[in-house]
Parts: C-alpha cells; structure tokens; sequence
C-alpha cells in the first residue's frame, strides 16, 4: 500500500487502518499537501517516523508537534492520532516503521515526552544523522531478508519514495528491531549530549552533565562492580556529593540508577538469547540468580523465565 492508497483509505473509512499490533512494517514516503492520516484508535503498534526533508504534523492526545529534517518523532499505541504534511510544506519526505516496542526502549525516550506517549527527539545533531539515515534503509533491506541467501541491497540514499517492506520471518523481524534500536541509541543519546555540552551545566531545571555522565556509564556497562564511590571518581565529585546531586535531579540513588540499567539489561538477554537465566543475572552484575529473580519479579511483574516465554 503506498501513500496515496492509505489517503483512499482513510477517506472511505473514516480513519486509516492500522497495521496489527504482531507487524513490523517499513517505508519511505515522500508526498504532497494532499496527504493525511486519522486513526480515531490509534494503533496497535508504536510509530517511528524520521523527517528527511519537508515538514510534517503530527498530532496525538491533543498535542501537536511539527517534524522538520532531523527530527524524530514516536508515537505510542492506542491512542488517537493524525499526521499530515505540515501547513505552508510543499512536501514531506520520512521513514517510518511500525514495531512492537521492547520493554528497554520507553526509558531512552521519557526525557522527550511532549505528551500523552508522544516523543519528540528534535534537532538530532548532524554528526549521527547519515548514520541514522543508513540505518533506516539497511533495516527496509533486512526487512525482505528470507534468510536464505544474501540479504537484499539496501535502498540508494537518493530515494525519495520506498515502498513499505513488511519483516516477515524471525531473522528479518530481530534485523529490523535491532536498527530501530541503533536509530533510538543515535537520535537520543547524541540530542542529549549536545544539550548538556551547549549549556555547560544545569540550567532551567535541565540535567547536570555530571549526573547525565553517569548514567551513561551505568548504561554502557551495568555489570560493572559500580558504587557510589567508583561512580563518584569519574566526574570528580564526593560520593556524598554525587548521591545528593543524582537523588535530586533523577529522583534516585545511584545505585538505584545501577540496579534498574542491570535490569533492562537481563531484559534485553532474555528477549535477545536461550542463555540460562543464571547466566543472564551473572553477565547483568548480579551476584546471585535467586535475587536477580527476585529484583525481576518485582520489577516486570513476572519471574525471568516467564517474561522471556512472553516476549517471544
């Protein structure tokens, strides 16, 4: 289905139809003023859309939000929304994919939230955009991938319009959700870092470079036998210092902060791997497979084993 068929749709329908919550579907669109989607439910499934050039408007919740080049915008599911090209735009050229988000991914976007699950990453920092724009035709390319073979040619950078590519068996589907995963890590670890280094310190409320340092260290590599004292050593601060500095723009501690990263982590192996759940709490910085169990439990609502039955 391409765009002008989905603008059909809506039309005849009253609100266009959205893919099912299982699919994850890829494309590229470039269109005119005439183009615009409703879904009066929404969709089963979050939306990803990144602006190559144009502008277009988005709307969920009762928030809008206008998307420019180097702009990346997600949407959550089930909750009404519209998108168009925006007023005044003679165009709008983006990717977009429809995925079932993984449990790890809603964190890297909560600073971005404008409203009711709408995510606005705005004014991604050119250094990482022609990688995120590689990574958006790699993933439409592993999206045809049947396993067999080489997988298909990527789409050329000059391609205005691809057609949307649905990921159909295992292989291609964990290819595509590990480019949206890349597009994520760039879009929003780069916007951070470039807010944090244009302000030089906590200015209107904003994070601390200090304690954004941290987090990302944490984040990197959450096995790590981390303490306050250690965590403390890197930006140069007491651990006194640095727990009431964290504690008061994070709303946690530290070693808060250490035990949710080890969690995400040990999600991501139990979705990603078969290893034994002993040794995703041993490779997640746990010292014993019955408290990771237990941390797990509390955190997910289900123990290790059932959370890994229930993702796959």
């Amino acid at each position: 289905m391409d765009a002008a068929e989905l603008s059909d749709s809506a039309e005849e329908s009253g609100g266009t139809p959205a893919p099912p919550a299982e699919l994850v579907l890829a494309g590229r669109f470039d269109v005119g003023p005439d183009y615009a989607v409703h879904r009066a439910r929404g969709a089963e499934s979050t939306l990803l859309a990144w602006t190559m050039d144009g502008a277009g408007r988005f709307e969920q919740g009762g928030v809008e939000v206008t998307a420019v080049r180097g702009d990346l915008v997600v949407l959550g599911p089930r909750v009404a929304h519209s998108y168009a090209v925006a007023p005044g735009a003679r165009r709008w050229s983006f990717w977009w994919v429809h995925y079932p988000a993984r449990v790890t991914w809603p964190s890297w976007l909560e600073p971005y939230a404008v409203g009711e699950q709408v995510f606005v990453v705005a004014g991604v920092p050119a250094v990482v955009r022609e990688r995120i724009d590689a990574a958006f035709r790699r993933l439409h390319a592993d999206a045809r991938w049947s396993g067999h073979g080489p997988p298909p040619a990527a789409a050329t950078a000059e391609g205005r319009t691809v057609p949307p590519a649905v990921a159909g068996g295992t292989p291609a589907r964990e290819l595509v959700l590990g480019r949206v995963e890349e597009v994520l890590v760039l879009a929003t670890t780069a916007t951070g870092s470039a807010l944090a280094e244009r302000h030089g310190g906590p200015l209107s409320g904003e994070v601390d470079p200090r304690v954004t340092q941290v987090e990302a260290l944490v984040v990197a590599d959450p096995a790590a036998p981390h303490t306050v004292g250690s965590l403390a050593d890197h930006v140069a601060l007491s651990p006194s210092r640095l727990a009431h500095l964290f504690s008061q723009q994070t709303g946690r501690t530290p070693m808060q902060a250490v035990r949710d990263a080890r969690l995400r982590h040990a999600a991501r192996l139990l979705e990603r791997t078969d290893l034994p759940v002993a040794s995703i709490a041993a490779a997640s910085g746990f010292v014993s497979a019955f408290h990771f169990s237990r941390v797990f439990r509390a955190r997910f609502g289900v123990p290790p084993k059932d959370y890994r039955t229930g993702v796959r």
